[in-house]
C-alpha cells in the first residue's frame, strides 16, 4: 500500500474521494516521470552532439598533417622539380593512407570474386572466359569501415563467353 493509501485509509474518507486523491496521486507520479523522460531525451541528445563533435574534430586535428604535406607538394610545383613534386605526393598520399587504416577503413578489392551488390557495384559487363559474374577488373576501390561497406568497389563484371 503506498503512501497516500495509508494516510487516506487512516482519514477514513469515502471511497469517491479516495478514489479522487489516488488519481491525483498517480497523475502526479505520471506527470513527474514524464518531465524526468523529457530531461533524460534532452541531456541524451546534447551528450550524442558533443560525442559527435569530438569525434570530428579529432579527425580533423589529424587531417592538418596531411593538409601541410599537401602545401608542400603544392609549393614543390612552383620549382618544378619533378622528383620534389612525386615525393610529396607520395609522402601525402601514404600519411593519409595511415590516418584511414588508423580509424579502421580497410581498402576493398573484389579482382577474381562474384559480384556482391552489398559490395560492388557493376559499371560495365564484358565477355570473359571467367564465370559470369566474375568480377574481372575494378575501376574505382571500394572501402570498408570493420564489416561495413563505406563505398563499393566500381567493377567490370563477366558477362558471357568471349
Amino acid at each position: 500500500m503506498s503512501e497516500v493509501e495509508a494516510e487516506l485509509v487512516e482519514e477514513e474518507l469515502d471511497p469517491l474521494t479516495l478514489a479522487e486523491r489516488q488519481r491525483d496521486d498517480y497523475l502526479d507520479q505520471l506527470r513527474r516521470l514524464a518531465a524526468e523522460f523529457d530531461n533524460y531525451k534532452k541531456r541524451m541528445a546534447r551528450e550524442h552532439e558533443e560525442l559527435r563533435e569530438r569525434a570530428a574534430e579529432r579527425l580533423l586535428r589529424d587531417l592538418l598533417p596531411v593538409f601541410d604535406d599537401l602545401e608542400r607538394a603544392l609549393e614543390a610545383f612552383e620549382t618544378a622539380e619533378n622528383d620534389a613534386i612525386a615525393n610529396g605526393v607520395a609522402l601525402v598520399h601514404r600519411a593519409l593512407w595511415t590516418l584511414l587504416e588508423r580509424e579502421g577503413v580497410a581498402e576493398l578489392d573484389p579482382t577474381g570474386e562474384m559480384f556482391d551488390p552489398h559490395r560492388h557495384e557493376a559499371l560495365l559487363s564484358q565477355p570473359a572466359d571467367a564465370p559470369d559474374g566474375t568480377v574481372l577488373q575494378v575501376l574505382q576501390k571500394g572501402f570498408l569501415l570493420g564489416d561495413r561497406v563505406l563505398r563499393p568497389a566500381r567493377v567490370v563484371v563477366a558477362g558471357g563467353a568471349s
